[in-house]
């Protein structure tokens, strides 16, 4: 019998903003085993290419990034079988760092896609959907999102 979706999923979640904001990409990146992550029209596949993208993305002090990934909202849909769903939720990143004061960096959305296999739920997809609200990324990112969507929509 598989974990419980109503538990696993949100865990996935949560599990995926911890890991990454104590700068366990590789933790993080493990949860994609066998999934992949769609940003920026790119598609990035298996953990070496997911962990490489993120150590090439992202600022990191002393071993963290020094963010608080939020996950809010999420909206899940089992499939009819049990064996895999969708969830699309919000994200809010705020950051402080050594003469960078707390400040919410971004605000976005992410849709996604589970399945269970041997009674273990895990991402096959993570598309980094949307941004709504895009602040000051220097201190965080080392590329600037290409898409922002916030100012298309306006």
């Amino acid at each position: 019998m598989s974990a419980n979706p109503a538990i696993a999923i949100p865990n996935l979640l949560y599990r995926y903003a911890e890991a990454f904001d104590d700068g366990d990409f590789e933790g993080a990146a493990r949860l994609f085993d066998g999934g992949y992550l769609l940003a920026q029209d790119e598609r990035i596949e298996g953990v070496p290419a997911i962990l490489a993208m993120w150590q090439s993305w992202v600022h990191v002090y002393d071993g963290s990034p020094r963010t608080r990934h939020i996950t809010t909202n999420p909206i899940i849909e089992l499939a009819p079988d049990g064996q895999s769903a969708t969830c699309r939720s919000q994200w809010t990143v705020l950051q402080q760092t050594e003469g960078y004061a707390l400040q919410i960096v971004g605000s976005g959305r992410y849709v996604d896609r589970f399945a269970v296999t041997d009674g273990e739920w895990h991402f096959t997809e993570r598309n980094y959907a949307k941004i709504d609200f895009l602040g000051d990324t220097s201190a965080h990112m080392r590329r600037t999102p290409a898409d922002t969507q916030a100012s298309k929509d306006d």
